[in-house]
């Protein structure tokens, strides 16, 4: 991981911390090219976690917005999630 994105999720976990007492419920969006198996490889990710997801296709379907409303332990477990989506090729986490 380059400087800038450790700093982004340095600054990330510190404002989690402030602003939540974990457990909390978080809300996680992302927007997926709709292609292949990208919104079931974002659902995998939340498997067995009691996620509620939501997907709404673009008008045009080349896209795929996902909600994802989890309970998370901490701050370090919603950035581990972000990480492990990050592999998911065109992800924008929102």
């Amino acid at each position: 991981m380059d400087k800038k994105t450790e700093e982004f999720y340095d600054r990330l976990e510190a404002e989690l911390d402030r602003s939540n007492d974990w457990p909390a419920l978080y809300l996680f969006k992302f927007i997926v090219p709709s292609v292949a198996d990208n919104v079931e490889r974002v659902g995998l990710a939340f498997d067995c976690m009691g996620a509620v997801i939501k997907t709404t296709k673009s008008k045009t379907g080349k896209f795929t917005s996902i909600s994802v409303d989890v309970t998370m332990k901490s701050a370090q477990e919603i950035i581990e999630k972000y990480q492990e989506v990050s592999t998911i090729e065109g992800i924008v986490s929102l």
